[in-house]
């Protein structure tokens, strides 16, 4: 049932007008940014060609690029997201889905995973740019793909904050608004409360603060270093937010 769940949501989806335009200007902001970054490459590459161990186009064009897109997706995983619990309430299609046979935990993991269908696609565009130069230079695939992982990684945290907002109101736009707003103030709050918290010496405080900074969890991976806990911050961040949104389902169907 989850899949079936899951089928539906990438259909409705693509169905959607608001996603190809999500689906566009991603790409065209995407592509852009490449293709600047790619010509200041060749621009500086007789520069890099004099030091000892220049960096490499995967460095200093693909890096760059998926850094990029992992911006892009605080604007975009909220529009995405936005009427996968708060559309259902507006068509008040809700009550249906909440007398199914179906559990809670069901449907959220359903919708969840549906979403995230759509953004892998953005991640493996984003992938597939620096992947369009493999057969005339040289790409660190090891970077690449830490690089993709961290990516994905962050758009599932934002998709779980995202879904719970929408299991907050009935007005798909005030469920983005929502969305945005909570995951600037994790952004700014997390990081802000993890270097004050390690500042003076609280380690373990800081490590647990560090759960709400996505982009901190981001920066490690996106520079190739495969940090345990950078990769089980949003896995704690995702799961954090799904459970919260079953329990806000749950309530909405013990009160009928």
């Amino acid at each position: 049932m989850i899949l079936t769940i899951a089928a539906k949501e990438i259909r409705a989806l693509f169905n959607s007008p608001l996603a190809w335009l999500v689906l566009t200007v991603v790409q065209v902001i995407l592509g852009y940014g490449f293709l600047k970054r790619l010509d200041d490459f060749l621009q500086i590459q007789p520069q890099l060609a004099q030091l000892a161990s220049p960096p490499g186009v995967t460095e200093l064009v693909a890096a760059p690029t998926f850094a990029t897109a992992a911006a892009v997706l605080l604007f975009a995983v909220p529009l995405l997201a936005m009427r996968l619990i708060a559309e259902e309430r507006r068509n008040q299609t809700m009550a249906l889905l909440l007398s199914s046979p179906l559990s809670m935990t069901q449907i959220v993991i359903g919708k969840f995973a549906g979403l995230m269908g759509f953004l892998l696609l953005l991640v493996l565009i984003t992938l597939a740019l620096p992947l369009t130069l493999a057969a005339n230079t040289s790409l660190d695939y090891g970077l690449l793909a830490s690089l993709a992982l961290a990516l994905l990684l962050l758009a599932a945290s934002f998709a779980a904050v995202s879904l719970y907002t929408s299991c907050l109101t009935a007005q798909p736009i005030a469920a983005a608004l929502l969305a945005f707003g909570l995951l600037l103030a994790m952004l700014f709050m997390g990081e802000t409360a993890g270097d004050s918290l390690r500042g003076r010496g609280w380690q373990v405080p800081a490590a647990l603060a560090q759960v709400l900074s996505p982009l901190r969890n981001f920066e490690p991976l996106g520079k190739g270093m495969i940090d345990s806990w950078a990769i089980a911050c949003p896995l704690l961040l995702t799961a954090a937010f799904l459970v919260l949104a079953v329990r806000r389902l749950d309530g909405r169907r013990l009160r009928g």
